[in-house]
């Protein structure tokens, strides 16, 4: 049999604008090659202590229930339903894109009664589109995606916590995109679960799901509670509802194993861990509302530079998600030898689309680490030479010069 070598992994230099996954913090990385911790030993402990007292505060919350989720935003989001969602319990979800669509994947599998309040997309609900369903369906739980990166558009969100308590209904966000990057703001809102993911505004890799959890929400779950066989005690005691049908993503084992109970549901994924914790001490050190206004003047000068370009972009400014801009595709040029040859020349990635949306648009991001004047210019640039190359015409120069008039201004 013939063996086959390959060489180290030695990926090329490429500036990641696209939706996400965009290039990590080099804060983060350097974190992420400290070396292994046993998993109860003092110094772990207390790095998963400091990691939840960070995510507080990214969270923007006082939720004691405050950690990680180990997998990539996906096991978040899975986590949170499995955990919150029986058999048969009605849920209603908001769907204005891929993931609100996820959203129904996940929970057809766990079984549950799903109502929907379906939305164009590139819109977003209002609160009282989101109130009459609450009246009409009854649902025990409301998820919804805060900033969906398939269309762009953020969900506005103030308020909804406050009419889903009015009807006694848990109330779930998938802030994956937005985290780090807009405010998360989950005790101004109300929501009793928000989760999110390292890999877009946190700057760091795919791999950690960060999460939050209200003690009204806590208390569902923890009614659910099964403890495995192997690590049970004397003192034991189950929840009375049914079982989470997930070990894996099982909340509430996950949140013994956070709490002081140090419960030994799964070993850490310490590499990540570092990568999480070290993730949320940029953005904390940098300041939340610096961070949240480096965003927004990236997103103003992406859009300048792009308009000014002669594009047209995808939904509406009020509802723009500050990290990722949509722009329609000109019917002059062929979107995917754009992306390659921004790719291939430049070394730049900008992102493409699903669903009614593909080969429309390009999604092209500005978030965490590559929310920079210099990389939101370089990528105007890039792209102008290529849509020049490619017969789009415009007056040279114009989106960038646009864009710095935007960050000038």
């Amino acid at each position: 049999m013939t063996q086959t070598f390959f060489g180290q992994i030695n990926p090329p230099a490429r500036l990641l604008m696209g939706p996400g996954p965009v290039n990590a913090h080099p804060r983060v990385l350097r974190a992420m090659a400290a070396d292994m911790l046993g998993q109860f030993d003092p110094e772990m402990t207390t790095y998963m202590n400091q990691t939840m007292e960070l995510y507080r505060q990214v969270f923007m919350t006082d939720n004691r229930w405050t950690f990680l989720v180990d997998g990539t935003a996906r096991a978040g989001i899975e986590a949170a339903l499995v955990s919150l969602v029986e058999p048969g319990m009605k849920l209603l979800i908001v769907r204005a894109g891929r993931f609100g669509l996820l959203l129904s994947e996940i929970a057809t599998r766990i079984g549950a009664d799903i109502a929907t309040v379906d939305i164009p997309w590139g819109e977003v609900a209002t609160l009282e589109q989101i109130e009459e369903a609450i009246v009409t369906h009854r649902p025990r739980v409301l998820a919804c995606i805060h900033g969906d990166t398939s269309t762009t558009m953020a969900q506005p969100l103030d308020g909804v916590g406050a009419l889903c308590r009015k009807y006694d209904v848990l109330s779930y966000v998938d802030a994956t995109a937005t985290l780090g990057g807009m405010a998360v703001a989950t005790d101004r809102w109300g929501v009793d679960v928000v989760s999110g993911g390292l890999q877009k505004c946190m700057g760091g890799p795919p791999g950690s799901a960060p999460i939050t959890i209200s003690d009204r929400a806590a208390e569902h779950i923890m009614a659910r509670r099964h403890v495995e066989a192997g690590i049970r005690g004397s003192d034991t005691t189950d929840g009375v509802r049914a079982r989470i049908p997930s070990n894996y993503f099982d909340l509430a084992m996950i949140m013994d194993y956070w709490s002081e109970k140090r419960l030994n549901h799964h070993t850490e994924a310490t590499s990540m861990l570092y990568a999480a914790r070290e993730a949320a001490r940029v953005m904390v050190e940098e300041g939340l509302e610096a961070r949240f206004a480096r965003h927004a003047s990236a997103s103003r000068a992406m859009c300048a530079g792009l308009r000014a370009m002669g594009l047209e972009l995808f939904g509406s400014d009020e509802h723009r998600m500050t990290n990722v801009t949509g722009v329609y595709i000109p019917e002059s040029v062929d979107g995917e030898r754009v992306r390659n040859r921004m790719r291939e020349d430049f070394e730049i990635e900008i992102g493409s689309a699903f669903g009614p949306l593909q080969g429309k648009i390009w999604r092209i991001g500005a978030m965490g680490y590559n929310a920079e004047k210099h990389k939101v210019l370089l990528t105007l640039g890039a792209l102008e030479a290529v849509l020049r190359h490619e017969g789009h015409s415009f007056a040279a120069g114009s989106g960038v010069d646009a864009a710095l008039a935007a960050y000038n201004a």
